[in-house]
């Protein structure tokens, strides 16, 4: 058994976002599984970021912020008000998009679906450094 840990630091801007993190992933795993089994958790230690594993590039990422928003509107109904107007939604945000996910690696690699990418999600547009936790368990 092998544990591996290492922290992503990203900056997001001043948008909403989803960043595709599969070749941060991909090279992560490229040192430590050295092509073996396990699993790789990936952990987002933001109180309104979350991760999700979905199809970019195809216009779902612009899908999901955009059923994101109709869900969680930035106005001001949110008890939670410090920041900008309805950052309070940035909040709920991870109890819909989870902080975490746990993806299987199979000979060194991720065992995702074709069009299947891992993303961080941000829709706080009040801090743009964001940190992901990748660890490996194989």
């Amino acid at each position: 058994m092998a544990f591996t840990t290492t922290v992503l630091t990203l900056t997001t801007g001043t948008a909403e976002t989803v960043t595709d993190l599969t070749s941060a992933c991909t090279e992560f795993l490229n040192r430590a599984a050295q092509g073996g089994d396990g699993l790789l958790n990936l952990f987002v230690p933001h109180a309104t970021a979350g991760l999700a594993i979905l199809e970019t590039g195809a216009g779902s990422d612009k899908d999901l912020l955009s059923a994101l928003h109709h869900l969680l509107p930035a106005d001001d109904r949110w008890q939670h008000r410090h920041g900008s107007p309805g950052h309070g939604r940035d909040h709920v945000l991870p109890a819909l998009v989870p902080p975490h996910a746990t993806v299987p690696v199979i000979r060194g690699g991720l065992e995702l679906g074709t069009w299947q990418s891992i993303c961080l999600v941000d829709t706080n547009k009040d801090n743009a450094n964001r940190q992901v936790r990748l660890s490996f368990l194989g």
